[in-house]
């Protein structure tokens, strides 16, 4: 099966088909996250009858994977309305939540209605320190037994634990707590800027020290030394693709706004103006993104890491340009792959200017 999506997908993006659609419902959220990269001050946000609108012009133009999230996307009066509109129309769903506005009856509908999976994020197995990142008194009770219910009704839930110098010493026990729990865990220590740009959040990131650890711990990342190996790139690397973002997946904001990627706020066009067929197809800055190859990118096209390298043209975006590297990608793969980083780039990860 994991063959055949993978088929899928690399199909999906060599023609440009929107197979993976995130649609965020709202920023708001009862949770204020101290890494958290959005504004929570939602408003204008896509009501019922657009997003019914919008996920029947996805299915129109190829999309399978939905998914939704926020903010906490349970936070608005009519999400499983939208939950139940989605679904009906085949697609496989995906729910991001923090789980705290789970009970037995939201459990129950969500199963009832198919939804592929739901993923929570758990940042600690001691309460104090998940509460003390979520700023939410009880948080880590609630999403505790969210999982639990999620489970019990047959839902596959993935146990998400992003990593920053706050839990970066609780990885394990975060591990262990999944599979104790009878659930997948997935762990990810990128702490991307704030979709506005600002880069303050970097303060959150991991250490390169901890970063190596987490890249020589089997546990995670399978044989350390084939992971940490960067092999040799394909003879036509440079005509690949950077990313499937804007090839085989789009994102929309709450306020209908179209991008290539969540991580990626470059606007392409807003599905209250024009259709998301429109916007995907003939979106000038949707078709810049997609005509982008590694050998167009400035610096990473003669770096020796490109062909291990997990650059996010996001992130680039967001530091500056598109085309260029991302500070944050480059030290992960510096790491990983043992090279001296560079003085350029060590000052971009720091702060400095670009």
């Amino acid at each position: 099966m994991a063959e055949l999506l993978d088929r899928i997908q690399d199909r999906a993006l060599q023609l440009d088909v929107l197979l993976n659609l995130h649609v965020d419902i709202t920023y708001r959220c009862n949770e204020r996250c101290i890494h958290c990269y959005l504004d929570h001050d939602s408003r204008d946000e896509l009501a019922l009858s657009e997003l019914e609108r919008v996920f029947a012009e996805a299915r129109e133009i190829g999309t399978l994977f939905l998914t939704l999230s926020g903010g906490e996307p349970m936070i608005r009066p009519d999400f499983f309305p939208i939950l139940r509109s989605a679904c009906a129309l085949g697609f496989a769903v995906k729910l991001k939540t923090n789980g705290t506005m789970i009970r037995d009856a939201e459990a129950g509908e969500m199963a009832k209605l198919g939804v592929h999976q739901v993923q929570i994020s758990v940042y600690s197995d001691d309460p104090e320190t998940h509460d003390g990142i979520t700023k939410l008194p009880g948080s880590f009770r609630r999403s505790l037994d969210a999982i639990n219910l999620l489970r019990d009704s047959g839902i596959h839930v993935v146990l998400a634990d992003p990593l920053m110098r706050a839990n970066i010493d609780d990885y394990r026990k975060v591990q262990t707590l999944a599979e104790e729990l009878g659930v997948a865990f997935t762990f990810d220590p990128t702490i991307t800027p704030m979709i506005n740009g600002d880069l303050d959040l970097s303060n959150q990131r991991v250490t390169r020290t901890a970063l190596r650890q987490l890249y020589q711990d089997a546990s995670l990342v399978g044989d350390p030394a084939e992971f940490c190996r960067p092999g040799a790139p394909p003879d036509n690397l440079h005509e690949q693709v950077p990313c499937g973002a804007g090839h085989n997946a789009g994102y929309i904001d709450p306020n209908g706004s179209v991008t290539p990627c969540v991580q990626f706020p470059y606007p392409c066009g807003n599905v209250r103006h024009q259709s998301l067929a429109d916007i995907w197809r003939h979106s000038p800055q949707m078709l810049e993104v997609r005509s982008i190859r590694l050998k167009d990118l400035h610096t990473c096209s003669s770096c020796d890491l490109v062909g291990g390298c997990t650059r996010c043209p996001g992130l680039a975006y967001m530091e500056g340009d598109m085309r260029g590297p991302s500070a944050i990608d480059c030290e992960k793969s510096e790491v990983r792959f043992s090279r001296v980083p560079s003085p350029t780039l060590v000052q971009i990860s720091m702060g400095g200017q670009l």
